[in-house]
């Protein structure tokens, strides 16, 4: 029995038939890193006291004690997600040796579970990439076929997933960061209704649009990590006091009479063949379950882009002015404030932050502010709005994740705004605030593709239910890189 291909819930039946203890499922993981990590370049470190804290659960089990609702579950986390007295760096000089003061919800709501923390991910320089390439870490590497990128920013949580480092990792999607990877790594990752997960401990991006995000190889799993991470944080003032949660142990897998819509706008000139004709055999699965397909209009959608990356960029601008080497990170002292300012930001801030930051810092500049940043809210009221309409007549949306599986290291890099083109399904979906689950639906020249399922605010039992209808119909998600 390989523990490394096992998903959470078959984690926790070893456990309830004790065929296994915390300490050799942790360790099995930990083996599988030390083995394959040089590969991926996904996992940067791994805590030296998760295998003391699995040894300590497994005492409890001993003396008869109920663990939490993730017991004994190894999660790897991104590089932005803060445990106190932990470095989180972001993948970043500025923060390399920085070591966090306080600790995310998130982390305390898994630790409350009897989660176990493994380590921490890869992942593009705070966030601000689509490849998992600007990182001082250097790039985290496609398990499927490490001559590719893993996608971003999330690439190293997602990588970590697909190649069995653990069976769930928290990254953070802000326009597309845990989907894209996701679809590209051939795992599912979950967007979650803006509002849904508390951010408090998460490095701040775009703080309108950054959402903490699951990602695991089913969707019953990180229907499981939902239940334990989301819901109000008074901590975080954009958390919603939910009315309910989904328990994946009565989840129905049945969509008959689901009304699918199909975005016309998604299926562009330029999107790879092979990923059209997957996304249209997943359109045939459903309907053949009962689905009723329909194709609508998101007419808003060719603005997305150039809205999400002035809006974005603009909220960079505001976010990084705190890593001015004064109070804490990199610093590189000058003789005068304005020259240590300008040396410590020069020389700890990568050339992807620096873009984003000059273009945000323009978009909001005397004279600009009008005419591109208030005029990008504008249209993502727009957007929001053909969204909002849509879900007047369709219960999900669906669509490509992306429009072409994963492309070599190295070959975008120098490119940013073909890399910028690479978020056009996912982007939307986060300026909308709405929640989207991108999920494996097949393969182009043995790379995975996949599908992104879109649903109203607050309403993702609706993409539980589709995705794992799916899930039970295929096995796109069961298939592994390095099985």
């Amino acid at each position: 029995m390989n523990i490394t291909t096992l998903t959470i819930k078959e984690i926790e039946a070893l456990y309830r038939d004790r065929k296994v203890t915390v300490e050799e499922v942790v360790k099995a993981f930990i083996d599988e890193i030390n083995h394959h990590n040089k590969e991926t370049n996904a996992v940067i470190e791994v805590f030296n006291d998760a295998l003391l804290c699995a040894r300590s659960l497994d005492q409890r089990r001993e003396n008869e004690e109920e663990l939490g609702r993730l017991g004994g579950i190894p999660i790897i986390l991104k590089d932005n997600i803060l445990i106190q007295g932990k470095i989180a760096s972001a993948g970043s000089k500025t923060l390399e040796h920085y070591k966090a003061s306080y600790t995310a919800t998130v982390v305390e709501r898994l630790l409350a579970a009897d989660a176990i923390i493994l380590g921490r991910a890869n992942m593009d320089e705070f966030a601000m990439g689509g490849s998992t390439e600007h990182s001082i870490y250097g790039p985290t590497k496609n398990p499927w076929n490490t001559e590719k990128i893993a996608g971003g920013s999330s690439g190293g949580s997602v990588a970590a997933v697909a190649a069995g480092f653990a069976p769930v990792a928290l990254g953070s999607d802000t326009g597309g960061s845990v989907r894209q990877p996701a679809a590209l790594c051939g795992v599912s990752g979950l967007k979650p209704t803006y509002g849904r997960v508390s951010r408090y401990g998460l490095m701040a991006m775009a703080s309108s649009l950054d959402q903490i995000s699951p990602c695991a190889r089913t969707v019953e799993d990180i229907m499981r990590v939902m239940q334990v991470i989301e819901g109000k944080d008074v901590k975080d003032a954009n958390t919603t006091v939910l009315d309910s949660t989904s328990a994946p142990e009565i989840i129905e897998k049945n969509i008959k009479g689901l009304r699918v819509g199909v975005p016309k706008e998604y299926f562009i000139e330029g999107i790879d063949e092979g990923v059209r004709a997957a996304i249209e055999q997943v359109i045939e699965t459903l309907k053949a379950e009962g689905a009723e397909i329909e194709e609508i209009s998101l007419p808003h959608t060719k603005h997305a882009i150039a809205t999400y990356y002035l809006i974005m960029a603009s909220e960079v601008s505001s976010n990084m002015a705190r890593y001015d080497g004064v109070r804490y990170g990199y610093s590189s002292m000058g003789g005068r404030l304005q020259e240590s300012y300008e040396r410590t930001r020069g020389e700890g801030l990568g050339d992807e932050v620096k873009r984003r930051i000059l273009l945000g810092t323009f978009a909001l500049s005397a004279g600009y502010y009008d005419a591109y940043y208030k005029k990008a809210l504008q249209v993502r009221s727009l957007l929001k709005k053909d969204f909002d309409d849509a879900f007047k007549r369709v219960d999900i949306i669906l669509t490509p994740t992306t429009p072409r599986v994963a492309w070599d290291l190295g070959s975008k890099i120098n490119d940013p705004l073909q890399m910028y083109l690479e978020d056009i399904f996912t982007a939307p979906v986060s300026l909308a605030t709405v929640p989207a689950i991108s999920l494996p639906c097949g393969e182009v020249e043995g790379l995975p593709v996949g599908v992104q399922f879109i649903a109203k605010p607050f309403n993702e039992e609706v993409l539980y239910r589709a995705g794992a209808t799916y899930q039970s119909l295929t096995d796109w998600h069961a298939r592994r890189p390095f099985a």
